[in-house]
């Protein structure tokens, strides 16, 4: 199944259908063709009052695959830091907490872009990459278009002692580092993807 967000709406595929599906129903599709698919995306993004949907197929791959045309792909990296003394790396940014993130560069892999995003955000000198954790989907709209951004996310480690330096020019106002007693607070006032990040990791 993938979870698409739209702000703090929530678009599901799935190929299991009747497995999957968790109250409340808003709006709910059956892909066929394109067309059509594109239509209920459009129709769900215009109505703010529909909070969940689904779009079932037996082939989820091919589903997802065919969504993805209805949009302006983006690609971003980003990590969940930790350094040596378990806490992780938070940020704030236009007045919501976020961890350190940003679109991918021409030329550049996904791992480099993930690890420059958190050196440039927070000031980082260096940063060692460990697993990746998963991708989260969300969607914006960039002038005329509608845009689905993937986000790759791994967990990192910093040994460092380097002073936070949030990236102004980001809107970043302020980088530091929480403890897991940060989580709840955290959690309240940041996006849904990024509350993914944090289940993923077992913090939340």
């Amino acid at each position: 199944m993938y979870k698409v967000f739209f702000k703090d709406r929530t678009l599901f595929l799935t190929d299991q259908i009747e497995q999957d599906l968790r109250p409340p129903v808003h709006a709910i599709h059956k892909y066929t063709s394109i067309n059509q698919l594109k239509e209920f995306i459009y129709n769900f993004e215009k109505k703010t009052h529909l909070q969940q949907g689904y779009i079932y197929s037996h082939n989820l791959e091919e589903l997802f695959n065919a969504f993805k045309t209805c949009f302006k792909l983006i690609d971003a990296a980003g990590g969940l830091v930790f350094n040596s003394k378990n806490e992780f790396l938070c940020i704030y940014r236009r007045g919501v907490y976020d961890l350190p993130k940003g679109k991918a560069e021409p030329g550049e892999t996904i791992e480099e872009t993930a690890i420059r995003e958190v050196m440039e955000e927070c000031g980082l000198d260096k940063v060692n990459l460990k697993d990746k954790l998963l991708c989260t989907y969300h969607t914006y709209w960039l002038k005329e278009e509608l845009v689905l951004k993937t986000t790759h996310w791994y967990q990192m480690q910093y040994e460092g002692n380097s002073p936070l330096i949030p990236q102004a020019q980001e809107s970043i106002t302020e980088a530091k580092w929480c403890s897991k007693d940060f989580i709840s607070s955290f959690v309240q006032n940041t996006y849904p993807s990024i509350v993914e990040v944090l289940k993923k990791q077992g913090l939340f």
